[in-house]
């Protein structure tokens, strides 16, 4: 059974369902993404303006995802290289501005950070759920799933961060739970561009018998 099952193809987004659910998310991502960041400069939150980033890296991986749909096996994968880097290119910022956030402290708004997390994680529940039954698809598919589940840890983590902030008064929760995202990010990343380097590498042995073919 096992056996067999791994040698099923894996799905390449090839259906009208998901390109609907596809769409939908995208949308709800770019909104929220321009909700967040202005709360997240509003509130000065490091945790809410990586989030907010996530939302427009997911915008972005939806939009491609939609524009491969039905493309060659290796042009799939070579979007999904290129979605892996952006999103770890995205985590290493992340981590970066935390880092410097350190030596330059402030408290950011715990009301705001938590109000604003709440709303973000009701989206992102609802996007995860709409896209949990395509989790186990090619890179590019495997990807929308991982932006979708980054987002919905994302928002429990700026949810309790924000509690945390207004029961100790220092700015330190933020900061954690933002270098948590930029370690998901990146974490993401590499298992993106692990199965993109797979599917691309499952490709050569094909390409090689149809050259000596043509010889």
């Amino acid at each position: 059974m096992a056996s067999c099952c791994a040698t099923q193809p894996r799905f390449d987004g090839q259906s009208p369902a998901f390109r609907r659910v596809l769409i939908a998310v995208l949308a709800m991502n770019a909104v929220m993404f321009v909700v967040e960041m202005g709360a997240g400069l509003a509130a000065d939150s490091m945790a809410l303006k990586a989030d907010a980033l996530d939302f427009l890296g997911d915008s972005f991986t939806y939009a491609i995802s939609l524009a491969v749909i039905g493309q060659a096996l290796v042009w799939r994968a070579r979007v999904a290289l290129l979605k892996g880097l952006s999103l770890g290119l995205l985590g290493l910022w992340v981590l970066g501005a935390t880092v410097w956030r350190v030596f330059v402290t402030g408290d950011p708004d715990p009301v705001v950070m938590s109000g604003v997390g709440l709303l973000a994680c009701a989206v992102n529940i609802v996007a995860a759920l709409l896209l949990m039954r395509f989790r186990e698809g090619d890179a590019n598919v495997r990807s929308v799933w991982l932006c979708s589940r980054n987002d919905a840890i994302g928002n429990v983590g700026v949810i309790l961060a924000g509690g945390a902030v207004a029961l100790t008064a220092m700015p330190w929760p933020d900061l954690a739970v933002a270098a948590l995202l930029a370690g998901l990010f990146l974490s993401s990343a590499w298992q993106i561009l692990r199965q993109a380097r797979d599917e691309l590498r499952s490709l050569r042995p094909a390409a090689a018998t149809a050259s000596e073919a043509a010889e």
